[in-house]
């Protein structure tokens, strides 16, 4: 019994397994969505570790980043003008200078003229609350705009791995057998160095008393790591005898709810940084007998052309 223990701990030690755990089972939908996030929900949460306001503030696209600074602004000068009214219309000097606008739309321009520190003059705090308030949105102004640069900064400075991947992975033949595949480019023009990529299959199996478990394999490609990355890369795994994927159809694949999860490492020239990308393909986004066409382009001699268009273009290949 003691011998049997020492196998099962031996074999759980050596089980791969990428994080995901094994009781995963299907009807969870993918594990990797197709922005390279997890797509897992975390119940639980406390407020603020569910806000991660820096993280969100970092990654949000760049719309959402200004409408979110614009908001701030906006509400912040609403809030302290209606203090100043609150305070006494009469604290405010030279809101009667002009009759265009109401008092509230007088204190609002002179929060944003505090908030801002650009001070025009023509409206100015005239008793000792309306100095106070002032002073005190003046800090508030001049930490927010710190952050609000800090935070402007930050994005800027942020090395991301702008790789587009194929919407679909295909089956194609490949020398004398068939293999899986699917085709990456980098999307902008700064250089990659030292690119790496990770290629794991997720599949459900069923143990002998009957429950499902999910195994991990790390899928051999034919070559996993190149120096430079100026054009496409077609990354191919060659279905031997020694493939999890020898003998599969795609019934199988659906029924095992297969997943390939990819993981991309790279070096920005740029930053100096290592930068990274995620995506998956699961098993209703391979294309059985269907091979990537060419993406160069060889009408301008001297020069290499390659159409980012063109990457998902496949033709029909009969497998071997």
């Amino acid at each position: 019994m003691r011998g049997t223990d020492s196998q099962l701990v031996r074999q759980e030690e050596q089980r791969q397994d990428l994080g995901f755990g094994t009781k995963i089972n299907s009807g969870f939908g993918r594990l990797i969505n197709k922005d390279g996030s997890f797509n897992i929900n975390r119940r639980n949460e406390s407020f603020w570790d569910r806000l991660n306001l820096y993280n969100r503030l970092i990654t949000m696209s760049w719309p959402q980043f200004f409408g979110w600074v614009l908001l701030f602004y906006l509400t912040a000068n609403l809030f302290f003008a209606s203090i100043y009214l609150l305070a006494g219309a009469d604290g405010l000097k030279g809101t009667t200078d002009v009759d265009n606008f109401g008092l509230f739309w007088k204190a609002y321009f002179f929060s944003s003229q505090t908030m801002t520190t650009v001070g025009y003059g023509h409206i100015a705090p005239n008793t000792f609350t309306a100095s106070l308030i002032a002073s005190f949105e003046s800090v508030i102004g001049l930490l927010a705009f710190a952050l609000a640069t800090g935070l402007l900064y930050g994005r800027f400075s942020r090395p991301v791995a702008h790789i587009r991947f194929t919407k679909k992975s295909v089956l194609a033949p490949y020398l004398d057998v068939n293999a899986w595949m699917f085709r990456i480019i980098n999307a902008r023009a700064n250089q990659l160095i030292d690119v790496q990529i990770e290629v794991s299959l997720s599949m459900l199996e069923t143990k002998p008393d009957g429950t499902l478990t999910r195994r991990y394999s790390s899928l051999k490609l034919e070559r996993q790591q190149v120096n430079f990355f100026p054009t496409n890369w077609t990354l191919v795994h060659p279905i031997t005898e020694d493939s999890p994927l020898h003998g599969c159809t795609p019934e199988d694949l659906a029924r095992s709810d297969a997943e390939f999860l990819i993981l991309l490492r790279a070096t920005d020239d740029t930053f100096s940084q290592i930068v990274h990308s995620r995506h998956s393909y699961r098993y209703d986004e391979v294309l059985w007998g269907r091979k990537f066409k060419p993406m160069f382009d060889s009408s301008r001699q001297g020069l290499v052309s390659v159409d980012l268009n063109a990457l998902d273009d496949t033709y029909v290949a009969a497998l071997n």
